[in-house]
């Protein structure tokens, strides 16, 4: 069918800008990058979990800061007991998970600081996890971070082109 719909764009926001701005989250479509980093497709993902689409499709990022954002408006669904991975639910039905480096369950939420709880209404851009990269990153295979789409529906799929993200049909 051919129908494309942009989710996540690439952001101007530097890794030394701390906070987005109101007209960054805006313009960013009907999701919001989660980190700043490299985004790659999810077969990229060193783990078949991931790169298999075992879990659903997705993307991933190659993070270059340490805070990650909620990219819906929507609810957190579930924050893991080892912080390493977050649930969640837009408004509009979409269910993602965003998991954080591979392997990160073995660190029992070392070096993860949730700011935020289950079951809170979120907002694109508000602040959900803390985590200190540079202390996990020489204790587990990779601190890429998927984000993965839980209940796409029949026939959709991620595309990754140039930095940007869409699901096709």
């Amino acid at each position: 069918m051919g129908f494309l719909k942009k989710l996540f764009q690439k952001s101007e926001l530097n890794a030394n800008q701390s906070e987005p701005s109101e007209a960054e989250i805006a313009a960013s479509g009907e999701f919001y990058m989660p980190l700043k980093g490299k985004v790659v497709p999810i077969t990229e993902v060193p783990d078949p979990v991931f790169s298999q689409k075992m879990m659903g499709d997705g993307f991933a990022i190659i993070p270059e800061n340490d805070v990650v954002r909620s990219p819906i408006d929507g609810k957190i669904t579930n924050i893991f007991p080892t912080k390493h991975a977050i649930s969640l639910k837009s408004d509009s039905g979409r269910e993602l998970l965003i998991h954080v480096g591979l392997e990160t369950v073995s660190l029992k939420g070392d070096g993860f600081q949730p700011l935020a709880a289950d079951g809170s209404t979120v907002k694109k851009g508000d602040r959900l996890l803390q985590v200190d990269f540079s202390k996990i990153a020489d204790k587990v295979p990779s601190t890429i971070t998927s984000v993965v789409f839980t209940n796409l529906n029949d026939g959709e799929h991620v595309v990754v082109e140039n930095g940007s993200v869409s699901i096709q049909s």
